[in-house]
């Protein structure tokens, strides 16, 4: 069903360009858009008009149309005006909400399809069968993007992703659900990673300009046949669910960026709390003092380099050391130790993706 905005604004544009009225109504008489206030008062010559075989009517000024989608009535447009020209710019004007309809089920089917597809609804002879049918170029490089925000009741945050890539492009925007939009981008020869995160990106920028949205954008690998886009999804919503525990100051993340993280993520929570309890002895690696977070966490994002994470806390190497003597004689781990230190930092990891399921609601 085409919005009765889009009608709006088809209508208005005809209007500018041949100064003749135009109404558009449902079956039930019910004005959907107009460019004047007179469509009411034709309803009971409507409801004749509807029930009459002719496809066309003359009453005073006012020519009718019916507007149908497969022999099904789905409008009735009026075109009023004391010009000669009133029929011709009716028929131009039905002819055009005829194909708004046929162009509008043609996207509507392509959305069902896409849908089904992402949630693996399709059996591989469907895939291809459906996608012939749709003319969907079937082996063509893909990635999925899932952009997170508070949906617009609307439908205009769609309309805005749509705007990026362009009406006429290969790609597919669509809804899974009440918190996701969904881009399924057909790359073009020359794009490459770079590009696909320009465009995350991009996204971003349009869905959340000023960041108090809370937007993200999550995007799977890219895939080089039409069966394999579910698998990009699923990537994708993974890297959505995961950014948010271990990456949660980016609002743009890539599956192939997760690192760890995806495995982590996977492990049944008795299994972390049996981890926690063997490496800690009961103690959680989360309840040391601020200062020696952070001077752990900066001795990681340093590669374990001494000299350069005394630097940059601005301390004394010596008082690093001292630190860091105390660390292993309370956990058993010397963090300049590489297998101590990797120990160390996925029972951080661990500790934190455990917290983050408490705070889920099942």
């Amino acid at each position: 069903m085409i919005s009765n905005q889009i009608l709006q604004n088809t209508l208005d544009g005809l209007r500018a360009i041949t100064r003749i009225e135009l109404c558009v109504m449902d079956t039930e008489g019910k004005v959907l858009a107009s460019t004047h206030e007179n469509g009411e008062k034709y309803q009971d010559a409507i409801a004749s008009f509807i029930d009459s075989p002719a496809e066309s009517q003359t009453v005073q000024d006012c020519q009718f149309f019916k507007v149908f989608d497969d022999h099904q009535l789905e409008y009735v447009l009026l075109a009023e005006g004391g010009s000669e020209d009133v029929y011709m710019v009716g028929k131009i004007a039905s002819f055009q909400v005829q194909n708004l309809l046929i162009a509008y089920k043609e996207r509507f089917d392509k959305d069902n399809f896409i849908k089904n597809l992402l949630l693996d609804n399709l059996l591989l002879v469907d895939i291809y069968n459906r996608a012939k049918k749709l003319h969907i170029e079937t082996e063509s490089d893909r990635v999925v993007y899932i952009i997170e925000c508070e949906r617009d009741k609307e439908g205009n945050d769609i309309e805005k992703v749509r705007e990026i890539f362009g009406e006429k492009s290969k790609n597919f925007i669509t809804a899974v659900d009440e918190k996701n939009i969904i881009v399924v981008k057909q790359l073009l020869e020359d794009e490459n990673t770079d590009d696909i995160y320009k465009d995350a990106q991009n996204i971003l920028e349009v869905i959340d300009p000023d960041g108090t949205q809370g937007a993200n954008v999550a995007y799977g690998t890219v895939v080089s046949e039409i069966k394999e886009v579910s698998r990009s999804y699923k990537e994708a919503k993974l890297a959505l669910d995961v950014g948010k525990i271990f990456f949660e100051e980016k609002k743009v993340i890539a599956y192939s960026a997760l690192g760890i993280g995806r495995l982590i993520y996977q492990l049944p929570i008795p299994l972390c709390k049996m981890f926690i309890k063997e490496i800690f002895d009961g103690k959680s690696p989360d309840e040391f003092d601020e200062e020696t977070l952070t001077t752990i966490n900066k001795f990681f994002e340093n590669s374990l380099n001494v000299s350069e994470t005394s630097r940059q806390l601005y301390i004394h190497r010596n008082t690093l050391v001292y630190r860091l003597d105390k660390l292993q004689k309370s956990t058993g781990l010397d963090l300049r130790v590489f297998e101590d230190a990797i120990t160390f930092k996925i029972a951080l990891m661990v500790v934190k993706y455990m917290k983050y399921m408490e705070t889920l609601d099942y």
